[in-house]
């Protein structure tokens, strides 16, 4: 369990510097001209993604099933309140693709883009690389603040001075 504002920090940073690598792997997924592929490719990426973040911030499912009943409720109501439903729970499939939907504009416009002639892709690598840093960077700021509200009070004192 994290108990320093410090450790937290270095957590959020390492984390965010994983989703601009995630991203980029992403954006080179929607070049390739094959309808679809980087739909594909990002669900596979997000599926491993999002739990490696909570893993991070030791708000897994497995490791949120193992805190104690009060620490494994708060984290379970900041989660809600912040409308994250991925801490502390199995990611599927099937929630990374309800995830992909509510950015479907975004997604939409760059599998479109990739039949422009030649700034098609870099327009769909654009998008790709910027919806999943966004999609990523809001899981990240989410475990940092419910892994915040779970640290002990006097740390929590120094994040507020």
């Amino acid at each position: 369990m994290i108990n320093t504002i410090a450790e937290l920090d270095r957590i959020r940073d390492d984390s965010k510097k994983l989703v601009t690598t995630r991203a980029m792997v992403s954006a080179g997924a929607a070049v390739v001209p094959i309808p679809g592929a980087d739909i594909v490719a990002d669900i596979g990426l997000l599926t491993k993604l999002l739990p490696e973040i909570s893993k991070r911030f030791g708000l897994d499912h497995d490791q949120v099933q193992k805190l104690e009943p009060q620490l494994a409720q708060q984290a379970f109501v900041m989660a809600s309140s912040l409308g994250n439903t991925m801490i502390g729970r199995m990611v599927t499939k099937r929630i990374v693709v309800a995830l992909l939907r509510r950015m479907g504009a975004r997604i939409a416009v760059g599998s479109m883009a990739k039949f422009i002639p030649f700034a098609g892709s870099a327009v769909a690598a654009t998008i790709s690389f910027g919806a999943m840093k966004l999609a990523g960077n809001s899981h990240v700021d989410d475990c940092y603040k419910t892994a915040l509200a779970l640290l002990p009070a006097d740390q929590r004192a120094l994040a507020n001075a």
